[in-house]
């Protein structure tokens, strides 16, 4: 797993050794842009549970940060939190999840946002497989 911080820094962390104290000072791991023409509309959530801006780059992200927002159980809300990175089937593969929920029974929820459709084209279910989420 690697994990991006707010000062540009970037650390490796083997997944066994994971925790939630390596997010603290974290940022999303992709720059979520924003130009004239895209499919796609990103920009910044005001939370109240963080307290502060969490990035999305999809209207369907927004909407599924707006279900965890005002999750009473969430108490956290990393946004593009780490990139995983696997050797499957011969081939190395990354995959970037949208969201990280710290759930105030001391779990944590990785949460991906594709609309329903998306999930039968094959190349979609496998990249969402492989990590297990």
């Amino acid at each position: 797993m690697s994990i991006r911080y707010v000062d540009g820094s970037a650390r490796e962390v083997p997944f066994d050794l994971l925790r939630l104290r390596d997010f603290d000072e974290s940022g999303p791991w992709r720059r979520v842009r924003s130009v004239h023409g895209m499919a796609h509309y990103s920009g910044d959530y005001a939370s109240a549970t963080t307290g502060g801006q969490v990035v999305y780059e999809s209207r369907l992200e927004l909407a599924r940060l707006l279900l965890a927002d005002f999750d009473p159980s969430v108490c956290g809300i990393y946004a593009q939190p780490l990139r995983m990175v696997a050797r499957v089937d011969g081939k190395v593969r990354s995959h970037v999840p949208d969201l990280l929920l710290v759930m105030r029974s001391g779990t944590v929820r990785v949460v991906n946002v594709k609309p329903a459709s998306r999930l039968r084209d094959p190349k979609v279910a496998q990249a969402l497989a492989w990590p297990g989420i």
